[in-house]
């Protein structure tokens, strides 16, 4: 198959994109990466780190990679430090990491897992925006990662559902508090294949139900996932803010 020569909307330019290692930030930050951005990749293992930096580095992309784990405040001081350190500023920023501990009913969920995946999924991409807009250029974009799941959160995966709802409204107010200078957007994946989904994918008959709600009778890719991600990060959207784009396939999110 011949290989398609990709835009270089992000020449010069640098990207930091959270949980990084695999997965959709993995299929981002490459896509960011071939087109041109200098990549700054993170994730909670050395290993996961070290490993995705190499394949990065394989297709040619300027990248370097920093443990963060988004609940500690010295590690996302650090990631920010170390970019700005290293490339002097940040033009790109895509908020990736998230959990989902608990496949437990709202009314049933520990007071200690709620805490958790309201500090990961939603308050730790507030602090690390804190940390990173002094050294967002004007012309800047944010990208949140929320989920189909925040429009009708399914009861096994309610309070995530809930945090990835959150990020909906998070995404309006610092596009808000952000402009003109930085665009702040949101995309709200489908369903797609990945490590971080294995747990409710891995069941045939769950994988072809979730299917059979797409229009396109099919499970989103990390492909997928990372060109809608680079659209919004781009000046080929330099006139949206405040959006979330729904990527999953046409299964039912609103009117």
């Amino acid at each position: 198959m011949e290989k398609v020569e990709m835009a270089k909307r992000f020449q010069g330019k640098v990207a930091v994109v959270t949980a990084s290692t695999q997965g959709i930030g993995l299929g981002v930050a490459e896509r960011l990466g071939l087109e041109g951005a200098s990549v700054v990749i993170s994730s909670r293992k050395q290993k996961n780190v070290d490993e995705a930096v190499e394949k990065l580095k394989a297709l040619g992309i300027d990248v370097i990679g920093i443990i963060c784990h988004v609940s500690n405040e010295q590690h996302r001081k650090n990631l920010i430090d170390k970019t700005v350190e290293k490339y002097g500023r940040i033009d790109v920023f895509v908020l990736n990491a998230a959990v989902n501990p608990s496949a437990t009913d709202l009314l049933k969920t520990k007071e200690s897992v709620l805490d958790k995946l309201w500090e990961i999924n939603v308050k730790s991409s507030i602090l690390l925006m804190q940390d990173a807009a002094p050294h967002m250029q004007k012309g800047s974009s944010v990208v949140f990662i929320s989920s189909i799941a925040g429009y009708q959160p399914p009861s096994a995966m309610a309070m995530y559902g809930v945090t990835k709802t959150a990020l909906l409204g998070l995404t309006k107010a610092l596009a808000a508090e952000m402009a003109p200078d930085t665009r702040v957007n949101c995309v709200a994946p489908g369903f797609v294949p990945t490590h971080f989904a294995q747990a409710f994918l891995g069941n045939d008959t769950v994988r072809k139900a979730l299917e059979g709600k797409t229009l396109l009778n099919r499970l989103g890719t990390t492909g997928n996932m990372a060109a809608a991600i680079a659209f919004l990060a781009s000046d080929d959207a330099s006139y949206i803010t405040g959006e979330t784009l729904v990527v999953a396939g046409g299964m039912a999110s609103r009117l």
